[in-house]
């Protein structure tokens, strides 16, 4: 399996999880989510109150804001106000006003210091190692070493220490919200049919016909002269003639079918999906009804008659853009460092590149995934499998295409798009997405529901407006 599977993708349930955390920071709710807003949102942090050296105005500090007898300072509402507004500017979005930017950062932290008595008061504790993983992420989302990353916290006047504990909080926040939260939601089989037909309607899907096919086959053997394959589309076309004047298909199968069971089955080939059958056998009867028997077919394999034996309208269904890639992992450890294990991935991109080495045959030598065996072949991977920042490199490649080395947040990917299509899904994907879809629907409704209920049972002081 691979390392790579997204934990939050449900509607995929035969992909093996992860075996790093649960993918925390993008499942959960709400603003201040370190791993999702990047290593320079976390300089300055809501839960924290640090303040950077280089970007607040050197003054006294003072309380705004009392939250069931725990403060909020004046510097702590700057701080968070002044990350918003990178982050705004960072989206390229139209720029905020500045006594807005304050007021929506001061209720943040109201709402977060609520949530986190909450979760004190409830027992919620977090475990070193859950904080030394969180912190590993991070500096995998930033493709910098952990080490780089606490040196670029201390040039921002924010200590090891100060950092650690903002990812303590978001963890803690995460806790309550999904203990909390997710407890509230329900998703009911009716809900899952009418978004899906919903889903259908909006995407136009059509119904895909289904057929059941019997055949007949007057085989042409290799070197046959035109003489004989002359005399072979003569009986083919006489056995046609029979099936249309009325004779039992399925005696004539057996008695002529030069098929591999030799028509022990009355020629029939079993009801599937139309596009299951070959181009040349769909198009022959298109326009037949349930019983009649087509002109004769000429294959490579010889002259064919062919009669519908039934035709049915399947269930319309949602069609998704499926990407097969492969992939080489290279994990770095104390011998080879992410910086060495980019440069030789650099190398070896190239070696594929200029046709010096094989994709595959690199991938079965040295990548350090469950895939290696299969050269690096992940499979058909419908959207949302695979974990957001190996996905959105695959998305970008055409097939054929190799992805410039990437740092995630499980070691160095070299990434190659090998065929892409449209396919349409079973009906086990199609509801495990709708009940997917609709949770995270609700969430969204039931986490502001929550946001308020807590607000609301909060005592909250306000002192002096933020500066």
């Amino acid at each position: 399996t691979s390392p790579i599977t997204n934990t939050c993708a449900t509607a995929q349930p035969n992909r093996a999880a992860s075996s790093l955390m649960n993918d925390l920071f993008f499942s959960v709710r709400g603003a201040g989510l370190a791993c999702v807003l990047g290593l320079a949102s976390l300089l300055g942090s809501s839960s924290a109150g640090a303040q950077t050296a280089s970007s607040l105005p050197r003054q006294a500090d003072f309380i705004v804001a009392v939250v069931n007898s725990e403060p909020i300072t004046n510097q702590e509402v700057q701080a968070l106000r002044q990350r918003m507004a990178r982050e705004a500017a960072g989206r390229g979005g139209p720029a905020t006003d500045t006594a807005q930017l304050t007021r929506q950062a001061l209720e943040q932290l109201i709402n977060d210091k609520a949530q986190l008595q909450q979760a004190r008061e409830s027992g919620i504790k977090i475990e070193d190692e859950a904080v030394d993983q969180a912190e590993l992420n991070v500096a995998a989302n930033n493709q910098v070493s952990r080490d780089e990353m606490r040196k670029r916290i201390a040039q921002d006047g924010l200590t090891v220490k100060a950092f650690r504990d903002q990812l303590r909080d978001q963890l803690m926040l995460a806790r309550v919200r999904e203990r909390e939260v997710e407890a509230r939601i329900r998703v009911s089989d009716l809900d899952i049919e009418r978004y899906l037909q919903e889903q259908i309607q909006a995407q136009g899907a059509e119904a895909p016909s289904e057929l059941n096919l019997g055949m007949i086959l007057i085989a042409v053997p290799e070197n046959s002269n035109e003489a004989q394959i002359k005399a072979l589309q003569e009986r083919a076309e006489d056995v046609a003639r029979r099936a249309r004047s009325g004779e039992n298909f399925a005696d004539l199968a057996k008695r002529f079918s030069q098929t591999t069971d030799k028509g022990a089955n009355g020629g029939e080939m079993g009801l599937r999906a139309a596009e299951r059958y070959p181009e040349l056998f769909v198009n022959a009867t298109r326009n037949l009804r349930v019983g009649g028997t087509s002109a004769v077919v000429r294959s490579g394999a010889g002259f064919h008659i062919l009669q519908v034996i039934d035709r049915r309208q399947g269930q319309a269904t949602l069609m998704v853009t499926q990407t097969r890639a492969r992939h080489i992992l290279l994990r770095p450890t104390a011998q080879m460092s992410q910086a060495q294990a980019v440069t030789r991935l650099n190398e070896i991109r190239q070696s594929i590149l200029s046709g010096k080495t094989d994709f595959a045959t690199v991938a079965r030598q040295i990548s350090q995934d469950g895939s290696a065996a299969q050269g690096g072949d992940l499979g058909w991977a419908n959207p949302g499998m695979f974990v957001p920042e190996f996905e959105q490199v695959m998305n970008r490649l055409r097939p054929g295409q190799v992805a410039e080395p990437l740092v995630s947040r499980f070691g160095v990917h070299l990434i190659e798009v090998t065929d892409r299509r449209n396919a349409p899904l079973s009906d086990q994907e199609q509801r495990a997405i709708a009940r997917n879809a609709l949770r995270e629907k609700k969430l969204d409704e039931a986490y502001v529901t929550w946001v308020e209920d807590v607000r609301a049972r909060a005592y909250v002081e306000m002192r002096e407006p933020p500066q």
